[in-house]
């Protein structure tokens, strides 16, 4: 796994094939418009699924040691793409471009819109778990990943409850939902990407991951239909308007996703238990679902800021 071969460098394609999905959004969108910040909100949300993941991560096995050092990387970076988020909208509710926004403006902004306060909020959930990480990497006896684990569920849940769907009767409830089931499938998986190193982790880890996203897929099946529903009225929209178009080429690559995990029950996950299949094959097939994870994510981070 370590050698030159490692096809590990294909987790550098995660970006790109995020913001491709962003691109895609775009397009689909139409005469819609999508905010200026969709491909920052799809890095904010890919970085917050892997801290999520990585401090999931010891619950699979308590033989995991947490990735104190890559959790305040993804962590820092998550911090930055919310403070991006922030002056982008900024910019955005004073109606010029972000490089003429002053101190004065943003401020107002933080203080006197809603926006501005969730994202202070989300600043200080993602910047403690950066901080919090990084003392456990100088000192991992003195902390656990189960307040990570809290502090990130809590954070990446605060935007979908005060979204456009907590105006609906139980909406907020369903957005935290979705998003925290799909953060937890999307993030442990490129977790163990990204931490697996040999045949005997992935026949140990697998299956019990595989346990896990059976109910996460479940749930964001549902709830994704729930809510896309409501905010249409209808099946009309999802061709005739941009979020409806945007949330239809969502949901048929979450049908791939289905379609793909239910494969991969039945063949890679039996072979990985009996150590029928070397790490490499096991870390390429984890690859290949989190690029196409990626994608959407790259269409629902562009959907959330779609009108």
């Amino acid at each position: 796994m370590t050698g030159s071969k490692s096809p590990k460098w294909l987790l550098l394609l995660l970006i790109p094939v995020a913001w491709d999905g962003a691109a895609l959004a775009w397009v689909l969108a139409a005469g819609d418009p999508v905010q200026a910040e969709a491909p920052v909100r799809v890095m904010a949300d890919c970085a917050g699924a892997a801290v999520l993941g990585l401090a999931a991560l010891p619950r699979l096995s308590d033989r995991l040691s947490p990735r104190w050092r890559l959790l305040t990387v993804l962590a820092a970076v998550w911090a930055a793409m919310e403070f991006a988020m922030l002056v982008l909208e900024a910019a955005e509710v004073q109606g010029i471009p972000a490089g003429q926004l002053g101190a004065a403006q943003f401020g107002d902004f933080l203080t006197h819109v809603s926006g501005g306060q969730i994202g202070i909020a989300l600043l200080i959930g993602c910047g403690s778990i950066a901080i919090y990480s990084a003392f456990g990497f100088r000192n991992p006896d003195r902390v656990t990943t189960d307040l990570v684990l809290v502090f990130a569920a809590v954070t990446l849940a605060l935007r979908p409850i005060t979204g456009h769907m907590s105006q609906q009767t139980l909406g907020s409830v369903l957005a935290a939902l979705h998003a925290l089931a799909a953060c937890a499938w999307f993030g442990t998986l490129l977790a163990l990407a990204l931490t697996v190193r040999t045949r005997g982790e992935w026949a140990v880890l697998l299956p019990r991951f595989s346990n896990w996203a059976l109910p996460l897929v479940i749930t964001v099946a549902v709830t994704g239909v729930i809510n896309g529903l409501v905010r249409l009225g209808g099946v009309t929209p999802l061709v005739s308007t941009g979020y409806g178009r945007i949330l239809l080429a969502k949901t048929m690559l979450v049908v791939v996703l289905l379609a793909l995990g239910w494969w991969w029950r039945r063949t890679w996950v039996p072979k990985a238990a009996d150590h029928r299949i070397p790490a490499d094959g096991s870390l390429r097939r984890a690859i290949v679902e989190v690029l196409v994870m990626a994608l959407v994510f790259g269409l629902a981070g562009t959907l959330a800021v779609t009108a």
